[in-house]
């Protein structure tokens, strides 16, 4: 009985590990990316830079596009957590509607509404790339179809779903618009906001 807690914590320090070991290579790769193209380095040239063998990035990475897109990580099925994790009084629309204004609060990329360079020179190289355009749509639909679980499934739910994901992507590319001709962050704030309230309005409207 003893031993117990210390497998645990094993376990858990054992999985940190991991988490910053493909923390280090992904930053490593974007780097190179980010300053060469990412069609420019190989497999190879981002395992040597981050002295690690290319057998062993591939246990981190099976695929180059995941070196950048583990940046979304933390951000996959996300709709579909908060759905989940709601107080039982609040609607899913509302829940997800409190949590993308919570995002425009944080600055948080995926919102759209972030001025910082490097998250501004992050994205140019994403939607520049049609191999990580491809991968971040792939992404996108898993994303998709765990919101439309958490929602109860079925037809009524994917198209729910559908409309969400749909909503919450013109949101933030008309704040990445905004941001990429110039206005700050702060600027385009309150309108973010203002659209984000129009939207979920909208929603709560046609999906009631």
């Amino acid at each position: 009985m003893a031993s117990y807690p210390p497998r645990m914590e094993t376990t858990g320090l054992r999985e940190r590990k991991k988490r910053q070991t493909r923390r280090a290579l992904s930053d490593a790769a974007i780097a190179l990316f980010l300053d060469r193209g990412f069609d420019a380095v190989s497999v190879a040239e981002v395992a040597a830079a981050a002295d690690v063998s290319k057998p062993t990035l591939f246990r981190y990475f099976p695929a180059k596009e995941d070196l950048v897109l583990h940046r979304f990580a933390d951000h996959e099925a996300e709709e579909s957590r908060v759905v989940a994790a709601r107080p039982e009084d609040e609607s899913p629309l509302a829940a997800l509607h409190r949590h993308f204004l919570d995002g425009l609060a944080r600055r948080d990329p995926v919102t759209g509404l972030s001025d910082d360079a490097g998250v501004l020179a992050f994205l140019r190289l994403l939607y520049g790339t049609p191999s990580l355009v491809a991968r971040l749509y792939a992404y996108q639909q898993r994303s998709e179809e765990a919101l439309a679980e958490a929602l109860g499934g079925g037809l009524a739910a994917r198209l729910a779903a559908g409309q969400i994901v749909a909503v919450r992507r013109v949101l933030a590319e008309e704040n990445g618009r905004r941001i990429a001709a110039g206005e700050s962050a702060d600027a385009v704030y309150p309108d973010a906001v203002a659209a984000a309230d129009l939207a979920f309005r909208q929603l709560t409207d046609g999906l009631t």
